[in-house]
């Protein structure tokens, strides 16, 4: 017989997996607070320090008198053990003193341990599901590829429009099929105008920045032999990315990845970028052609 009530139970585990969801950031602030008490608590146990010393430094202090005063009842022997008692006792007192301040600290350092575990766990988990999805996608547009043709797999990548053009000789007008690269760019695509903190209104400047940032990256490519994206967009003065920190470019010998960076502007392909590269044009649409997740390619 089940005595709480469907709607509670889901209640309560939407609540724990809320929870567990946040867990990390819980452990860390509770962490953090438990290292702040620590040390607040060692601080207050500090200004007992000096009368529990003071104490034992008077008690050993009496012995070394008695052994003075009556030799013949308090040997040397009472002595050494005397003290050695007072040392076991103040001992045990400094260590109640700091025993709050050790033990909320050692659940503060468990706390932030259990947070960085958590973390890594699932920063490995996304990392496999990334990568795993990565190469199904790849895999998929191979299959495309070789059944269909590259035109085709860029139909269904990009996806097509219908367009109305006239004929020049003729004057007849036609619907035409296009592919919709230009409305499509990736995801890692970043514009590189007056949003940026490296944009100069001369447009020749620009183009000349660019150029010197592209063949930065490429050497510093070849010299590290991987690239994260946010570098390539802290160079460029555009602001960093969460993709940005585990997508980039990987310098291989087997084929798999391109071993160089573009930004997608020297080539001329489109209008704009032509447009651009002949300084008619003083901003640009940058598409970077990233290798993709890093951390599964080297």
């Amino acid at each position: 017989m089940n005595f709480v009530p469907a709607v509670i139970g889901r209640q309560i585990a939407r609540s724990t997996l809320i929870a567990q969801k946040n867990s990390p950031g819980i452990l860390f602030g509770a962490g953090v607070v438990g290292m702040v008490g620590s040390t607040v608590l060692a601080c207050r146990a500090t200004l007992k320090v000096e009368a529990v010393l003071d104490e034992a430094k008077e008690k050993i202090d009496m012995t070394n008198s008695a052994i003075l005063d009556h030799p013949e009842k308090y040997n040397d022997s009472d002595r050494r053990r005397d003290v050695t008692v007072i040392r076991v006792q103040t001992g045990v007192k400094l260590l109640k003193l700091y025993a709050p301040a050790i033990i909320v600290g050692g659940v503060g350092i468990a706390c932030l341990t259990r947070s960085h575990s958590i973390l890594n766990k699932r920063n490995a988990a996304l990392t496999a599901a990334y990568g795993a999805l990565e190469k199904g996608f790849n895999e998929y547009r191979a299959r495309v590829v070789d059944k269909y043709g590259e035109e085709q797999d860029r139909d269904f990548r990009y996806g097509t429009r219908e367009v109305l053009v006239r004929d020049e000789e003729t004057g007849e007008e036609m619907t035409v099929t296009r592919v919709q690269v230009d409305d499509k760019p990736s995801i890692y695509a970043r514009f590189f105008d007056d949003g940026s903190a490296s944009w100069n209104p001369v447009a020749e400047y620009n183009l000349l920045f660019l150029q010197c940032q592209q063949n930065y990256a490429n050497d510093m490519l070849k010299a590290r032999g991987h690239v994260l994206l946010n570098d390539v967009y802290r160079s460029l003065g555009l602001p960093d990315t969460k993709a940005g920190c585990v997508v980039g470019w990987v310098l291989n010998n087997d084929g798999s990845g391109d071993n160089h960076i573009d930004f997608g502007v020297f080539d001329g392909q489109t209008p704009v970028a032509r447009d651009f590269v002949n300084g008619f044009e003083g901003a640009i649409l940058l598409d970077f052609n990233v290798d993709g997740l890093i951390y599964d390619k080297i």
